[in-house]
């Protein structure tokens, strides 16, 4: 019979075997989540026009309407990713999210796409707590951050490509056929990952591996996050970064075509793909980085790494809306996302080593349920509401000005994740000290 504290030999080789193709296939729905979701960026200024819409309005299909969904239907669902197959929850929800993005395309009016854009919420309410779950069970902690780093990239490249394919499609056959082309391939992925991912055993890259069958309850989970004062921090450090980042990024290219002369070509074909490489190597680098501060100094560092990237990205991000240059407003915008979007799969990757192992999902819905109420629920609509109410004094330069104020509000995450740090690192020096103890 073996040690609790070794893997069975059949889980030991299926690790390196698997893990890598289950990480891409993973990503991959992400990817498309993101793509599904940030659609109505690019979109936006036509849908508007077409449907006769305001920014507020916008931002309400943006983010509120998708994010009530999203977040309340996370937690009953990751409860269930806790106890059941997390592959196949990963794989319907998939389906179901890219059948109402498809369905998008139909909608004839405000509420119609408000219909839409629900079902995408709904959808997607089961891919993220399942994911980090199983990514957290195939990778150890000192390769973790790599990992959900490079699960992150879905986050930025799914934006990317949903603004590229989204762009031009809809510049040469309109938005509804952009909405089809972007949704329908995700139900192919969705076969996919059905037929091809493995369900792991959970904690199979930990120390230690609970043997303990029982399977803890939802009330359980909230109170095991609450109770750690370094998570608490974390979620907050995170959703106050996402809030900024889905009411900038929301409306990304519509300032870029109000304020910069920008059309949907230009930005689908010049920005998108440069931001996306940016992207993929903020992404990669960070997780790198976080690792080997990990192995030389402890898990804490990692919180400070992002404290550090995002006080550096900030005046870059205050410098792309006073730019009244074209060329100088992307050029800073290219630096500022070098840095603000490096926090992703560190954050994800912290969150995960704190959680227990057989409520990993529980506390990943949990960040997304706060996260994606406030963050994503509030940004775009915020930014669309404070376009709207300077529209008056400052016409179509209101955008700019509101994504300008969104942006100061970012010294309050970057305390909530230099907080965390010292937490987290008080914790390592006490359980060092205890340690010692026993053998002295």
């Amino acid at each position: 019979m073996s040690s609790p504290t070794h893997l069975p030999e059949v889980e030991a080789t299926f690790v390196p075997k698997r893990r890598a193709l289950t990480l891409l296939l993973l990503t991959f729905a992400y990817f498309f989540s993101y793509m599904d979701r940030q659609i109505l960026a690019i979109l936006q200024e036509d849908i508007i026009k077409d449907l006769h819409l305001s920014d507020a309005q916008m931002g309400i299909l943006g983010g509120m309407a998708f994010a009530i969904f999203y977040a309340g239907l996370g937690i009953p669902v990751a409860w269930l990713a806790d106890r059941s197959n997390r592959v196949r929850i990963i794989a319907g929800a998939l389906a179901i999210w890219s059948a109402f993005t498809a369905l998008g395309g139909l909608a004839g009016n405000f509420w119609q796409l408000l219909g839409a854009r629900v079902g995408v919420g709904i959808g997607e309410a089961g891919s993220s707590p399942p994911s980090h779950s199983i990514i957290a069970d195939l990778y150890p902690p000192d390769k973790r951050a790599s990992a959900m780093s490079i699960y992150s990239l879905g986050v930025g490249l799914g934006a990317a490509f949903g603004t590229i394919i989204g762009g031009v499609v809809a510049t040469y056959y309109g938005w509804r056929v952009a909405m089809f082309v972007i949704g329908l391939p995700g139900l192919l992925l969705a076969g996919v990952i059905w037929a091809v991912v493995p369900e792991p055993k959970r904690g199979l890259s930990d120390a230690q591996i609970a043997m303990d069958t029982a399977r803890p309850s939802l009330a359980d989970g909230f109170t095991t996050l609450f109770a750690n004062r370094a998570a608490l921090h974390l979620v907050a450090g995170f959703t106050l970064t996402s809030m900024i980042g889905y009411g900038l990024t929301a409306f990304a290219p519509s300032f870029m075509q109000r304020s910069f002369g920008f059309t949907k070509l230009d930005i689908a074909l010049k920005v998108a793909p440069a931001g996306a490489v940016i992207v993929a190597v903020a992404a990669i680098a960070s997780g790198r980085i976080a690792d080997r501060l990990t192995r030389r100094y402890g898990p804490y560092s990692q919180s400070f790494m992002v404290a550090i990237f995002k006080t550096i990205g900030l005046p870059l991000t205050f410098c792309v809306y006073t730019a009244t240059n074209p060329t100088f407003g992307i050029g800073f915008y290219f630096l500022s996302i070098l840095f603000s979007t490096a926090y992703l799969g560190v954050t994800f990757a912290l969150i995960q080593s704190e959680a227990p192992v057989r409520l990993r999902a529980t506390w990943a819905a949990i960040t997304l349920l706060v996260n994606n109420m406030i963050g994503l629920g509030l940004g775009p609509f915020l930014v669309g509401m404070l376009s709207d109410a300077l529209k008056p004094s400052y016409g179509a330069e209101s955008l700019r000005y509101s994504m300008f104020v969104f942006t100061a509000i970012t010294p309050w995450a970057i305390f909530h994740y230099w907080r965390a740090g010292v937490l987290l690192k008080r914790k390592a020096q006490e359980r060092r000290a205890a340690k010692n103890a026993i053998f002295t």
